[in-house]
This record gives structure tokens, C-alpha cells and sequence, in this order.
């Protein structure tokens, strides 16, 4: 035994590393196991692998005929919605002097031309009480409902290159525009609200009524909009259409800068088929505290409605072009 150890202790120089792991690696199930000489250490348990969750799954499907928009998937959608709104209205007012001071400039200028042509040189200022107020209220209604309109019809194709790269649904786009025209008209409603306090004009109950009037600006303008930006995709000579039409609608919307008194009971039975003539109408005369017109605004209301299903069903029947025709 003594000579097997010696035997032993020779080895381990030339070896060391393996002698070494040898003894601690005996050491360690001598320590494990008391009275064993080679005790078997207990299995680790091993643990499953981790199962990644399941991605949701987006079927993309053409939809054939005439249909209407999927209100769960454009909920899904509403922080695209927010971010297109907030970034075009950055986009907007960046690197201008005036900045916001834009958002009242154009009813303020075209105030300011009616007020003087209009109302001193044609003499229609003597009927009206506090004209340029007169002017201005009906004024900041048409621009919200001008400027959404134009904003609407253009952005599809201001979007090409979002439209042709990933899928959303396309109606986000238009609609959008609503964000910024609801910033633009919450702007000059202040500067509304400062001359009215200024002309000692106190409004009434009528003013409750104001925000329906905005949201059927909204969907009129929007339901135009939408139809528009369909048809600008397809064929480009609505692009110019647009330029002049909306300054010609301003002038067939005589609401803006007549009273009801200066037309006759014909034009006012008929001049509310136009929907601007009534929700322009009806915005002054809940601002102003003057009693509501319910039949210009029930039938500028329906006719608005009308527009903004057309427009919505077109716009779905040709969304799935866009891409390839844009």
C-alpha cells in the first residue's frame, strides 16, 4: 500500500489537471454522501421551454359590392388616427410667423372684405345688427367646414407613399383632417367669444345646441371629404374642381353674409339643400343666442347625412384600388 501510494503521488505531477479533478470530484461525493465511496448525486429536474405566445392573426380579404366601414377595426386603428391629426397640425403651423394666428387670419380677412363691400357699399350692414360680428360667426363655421373639405379631399394623395406600403384602413386618412379643423375652429371660437363679450351680445339657451351643429359640420365636411379623395385617387381633374368649387360654394351659401330677411320664402324653403346654408345658419344663431331655424337645420342635417353614407359606401367600394391607382 505505501508503494501504490508512492506510485500515485509520482503520477500526479505529469498529470496534475486530471489528478486534481479526480480528488476534488471524490472529495465532492465523499462530502455529499457520508460512509459511500461513490454516491450518485440526485437528478436536477429540467424545465419545459417556453412556449411564446400565440401572434394575433389579420386575415386581408377584398370585399366585393357595397359596404359599409368596420367600426371595430377603425376603433382598433384610433392612435393612427390621433398621431396623423396631431402630426398634420405640426406640420401645419412649423416655421410660420404667426403660427396659430392662421387659424383665424382667412375669416378674419374675409370678414373684414364683406363688412366693407358688402355691408357699407351694398347697404345690407342696415339690417343686420353688429355686422362684422354678423359676418365673423357664420365666417368661423365655413372655414372649419371649407378647410376639413379641402384638407380631406387632398390627403389621400398627399399619403401615397403610406397608402402603397402597409395595410390600415384607408378611411383613417380623411378623417383625420377632422382632428385638425376641430383645432383650427376651437382657435377662432375663442377670438369669436372676444368679440361677442365685446359687443355686448349675451348669448341663450340656444348655445347648448352648439356642439350637434359642430358634429354635423364635422360629418357633412368629412362625408365630402371622403367622397373626393375617393374620386381625386381615379381621376385628377377633381383636384382642380376643388380649388374653385368650395370659393364658389362659400358664395352659393348665403347664410354666411345675408339675412334670412334679405331672401325670399322660396329661397329660404330651398337653400337649405345646400347643408352648408343651414349648419352655417344655425352655428351663428346658437353662438349669438338667436332663435334656431329647426327646419334649414333638419333638412341641412339629413341632405349632410346623405352625403356622408355616399361618400363612405364609394369610398369603400373603390379602397381596395387605391394602392395600384394612386
Amino acid at each position: 500500500m505505501p508503494v501504490i501510494a508512492s506510485d500515485r503521488q509520482d503520477a500526479c505531477p505529469t498529470f496534475s489537471f486530471g489528478c486534481r479533478l479526480s480528488s476534488d470530484a471524490q472529495t465532492t461525493e465523499v462530502g455529499s454522501a457520508p460512509g459511500s465511496a461513490s454516491a450518485t448525486p440526485p437528478a436536477q429536474p429540467t424545465s419545459a421551454p417556453a412556449v411564446a405566445p400565440e401572434q394575433p392573426l389579420t386575415v386581408i380579404e377584398p370585399r366585393a359590392g357595397w359596404s359599409l366601414p368596420d367600426l371595430r377595426e377603425l376603433w382598433r386603428y384610433r392612435e393612427l388616427f390621433f398621431f396623423l391629426a396631431l402630426r398634420d397640425i405640426q406640420v401645419r403651423y412649423k416655421q410660420t410667423i404667426l403660427g396659430v394666428g392662421w387659424a383665424v387670419a382667412q375669416p378674419l380677412a374675409t370678414m373684414a372684405v364683406f363688412a366693407l363691400f358688402l355691408g357699407r357699399m351694398a347697404g345690407v350692414a342696415g339690417n343686420v345688427e353688429h355686422y362684422p360680428l354678423f359676418v365673423f360667426a357664420g365666417m368661423v363655421a365655413w372655414t372649419f367646414f371649407g378647410n376639413t373639405v379641402t384638407s380631406a379631399a387632398n390627403s389621400l394623395v398627399a399619403n401615397e407613399r403610406l397608402v402603397t406600403k402597409i395595410y390600415f384602413p384607408r378611411l383613417v386618412i380623411p378623417l383625420s383632417t377632422i382632428g385638425v379643423g376641430l383645432f383650427d375652429l376651437a382657435i377662432a371660437s375663442a377670438l369669436l367669444a372676444a368679440m361677442i363679450v365685446s359687443f355686448g351680445v349675451t348669448p341663450g339657451w340656444s348655445l347648448l345646441m352648439l356642439p350637434l351643429v359642430v358634429l354635423m359640420l364635422a360629418v357633412t365636411a368629412a362625408g365630402v371629404g371622403v367622397l373626393l379623395s375617393a374620386l381625386i385617387v381615379a381621376h385628377r381633374d377633381f383636384k382642380y374642381i376643388l380649388a374653385f368649387g368650395v370659393q364658389l360654394w362659400m358664395f352659393a351659401t348665403p347664410s354666411l353674409y345675408l339675412p334670412a330677411s334679405a331672401l325670399g320664402e322660396t329661397a329660404q324653403v330651398y337653400l337649405p339643400l345646400n347643408p352648408a346654408y343651414g349648419l352655417v345658419l344655425a352655428f351663428r344663431q346658437c353662438a349669438l343666442g338667436d332663435t334656431i331655424n329647426w327646419y334649414a337645420f333638419g333638412v341641412s342635417s339629413v341632405v349632410g347625412i346623405v352625403l356622408a353614407v355616399v361618400g363612405v359606401l364609394y369610398f369603400r367600394r373603390v379602397e381596395r384600388t387605391f394602392a395600384d391607382t394612386i
